[in-house]
């Protein structure tokens, strides 16, 4: 396979022409060779590392996380303890994470419970958002 335009990348490897742009700008990939018209070229090596850099991404690691895996991936002489290392704080973070959004679930929760849903104007969950609290659920009517 020859070197492809950033569309047929894009298309490749499942990655926005957009966002293969921020990458190249981040540094997780190398400037691309250009054509003599000046579009960015991509090997299939380049689209194996977009691949890669997908799936980073679908696994939620962080750009800089990414760029340690891609550097990590591309040494073959690594420890792989190394790798277990990065992704086990990264399963850390992801806990932390979940925690943050089961607090916010439960507090919404809360928040919709005392809102009546009703003609009145009266809402306790605007009141919360707003820095006025009354979640007593007895709002006055």
């Amino acid at each position: 396979m020859q070197a492809i335009t950033i569309g047929a990348a894009s298309k490749a490897s499942g990655v926005s022409a957009k966002m293969i742009r921020h990458y190249e700008q981040v540094g997780l990939l190398p400037g691309p060779t250009r054509s003599e018209s000046g579009y960015r070229l991509f090997t299939p090596a380049e689209v194996h590392v977009l691949r890669f850099i997908r799936q980073a991404r679908d696994l939620g690691f962080s750009i800089a996380q990414i760029g340690e895996l891609v550097g990590l991936w591309q040494d073959r002489k690594r420890p792989s303890r190394q790798v277990k290392a990065l992704a086990q704080a990264h399963i850390k973070e992801l806990e932390q994470k979940i925690q943050e959004l089961l607090a916010m679930k439960a507090t919404l929760a809360h928040l919709a419970h005392c809102c009546h849903g009703d003609e009145r104007p009266d809402c306790p969950i605007l009141d919360q958002l707003s820095g006025r609290p009354d979640l007593s659920g007895d709002a006055p009517t």
